[in-house]
């Protein structure tokens, strides 16, 4: 397999490694020996080091308060949300986890700025699925450091992708024994807190799995604002499929088998939508605003201007030009381009076709 020597797992702790492997039965394919190896060797370093940052900055971080209210961009994976949160992320009064404290969430308020450099070499310069620029300082999504910090995610079937039962465990948590859900928003919330002791501002999060969590969210911060973003679900079909297979393929300790993995897709796009349209009557109408992605890629600028002016997110004027700086940076960018597959579609078109019509695409 062609795996990347860049994967959220060279970040466990040595618990948390422990654990995952232990959930999935220590199931490792021999040609992967090499790496478990060293990422449990990396593990060690990565205790001792979160040990050190809790003794310095333990008591100055709880006194932080997570403020003002964050921002969640939520929506179905390959729907636009990378492309959402490196906009909001322009601004200078906005703050988010970048990718560096993603990976390296144990102890990245001790090491930042300094290991970081050292590690830039594994990091590709794209990412796996797709042709976005990769880098430590870019916003990333939290799910991964949550992963990384031991809490219940649907990421640690990237790891054992035989062992797909883990993903939808872990999206709504309803079923969480009440202190492991406790345990989640603790952590959630102190992940917000480190990351704005390194850089204060409004808090801006993507996660695709956080769609599922508005009831959670909300008990944390009630007055989060949410920003939905679809896109055609004809085009998210295939490339949320080759999203999973591209991430399993550079990232999983087993040779993965991809059996029900298009499925699982179809089921959990539903099941995402099903679950959105049960809670968002929780958040107040005037904290979420809903668009599609062709919506923010024809008039990018206007869009965000009406996000900025509907969720009361400050002075557009001093962040336009940071996002226009932006925008005309990424001019050459091209987006991934999948063969027709009728099949695919009819299936889509079966499953997928209620939300389809919602949003008027066919």
């Amino acid at each position: 397999m062609g795996n990347s020597p860049a994967s959220p797992w060279l970040g466990f702790s040595l618990g948390t490694w422990a654990r995952i492997l232990r959930a999935n039965g220590f199931k490792v394919s021999p040609g992967n020996l090499h790496r478990t190896l060293g990422i449990t060797a990396a593990s060690g370093i990565h205790s001792l080091l979160a040990l050190v940052e809790k003794a310095i900055f333990s008591r100055r971080i709880a006194r932080l308060d997570v403020s003002p209210a964050p921002v969640f961009i939520i929506g179905h994976w390959r729907c636009g949300t990378t492309y959402l949160h490196e906009l909001l992320a322009q601004d200078p009064n906005h703050t988010f986890p970048n990718t560096y404290e993603c990976f390296d969430p144990t102890h990245f308020v001790l090491t930042e700025g300094s290991t970081d450099k050292l590690l830039r070499s594994f990091l590709p310069d794209n990412r796996p699925m797709d042709n976005m620029t990769v880098g430590f300082e870019r916003p990333q999504e939290d799910e991964f450091a949550l992963c990384g910090m031991g809490l219940p995610s649907p990421y640690r079937m990237l790891a054992f992708p035989n062992n797909p039962g883990q993903f939808e465990q872990f999206l709504e948590l309803d079923d969480l024994p009440e202190n492991e859900l406790q345990r989640w928003k603790a952590g959630l919330y102190r992940l917000f807190q480190r990351v704005q002791y390194k850089r204060p501002g409004r808090m801006i999060v993507k996660s695709p799995s956080h769609t599922f969590r508005i009831p959670h969210l909300l008990s944390l911060f009630p007055d989060a604002r949410f920003i939905h973003i679809v896109r055609n679900p004809y085009r998210v079909a295939p490339s949320t499929i080759h999203l999973w297979q591209s991430l399993c393929t550079n990232w999983a300790l087993q040779r993965p088998d991809f059996s029900g993995l298009e499925e699982m897709v179809l089921r959990v796009y539903t099941r995402l939508h099903d679950r959105l349209d049960s809670t968002r009557s929780l958040i107040p109408a005037e904290n979420l605003y809903e668009l599609t992605f062709e919506q923010l890629t024809d008039h990018p600028l206007a869009h965000m201007e009406k996000i900025y002016d509907y969720l009361r997110l400050g002075d557009f004027s001093q962040a336009a030009p940071h996002i226009q700086s932006f925008l005309d940076s990424i001019t050459d960018y091209k987006t991934n381009v999948y063969e027709p597959d009728q099949r695919l579609n009819d299936l889509v078109a079966h499953h997928w076709g209620h939300v389809a019509k919602r949003y008027g695409y066919s």
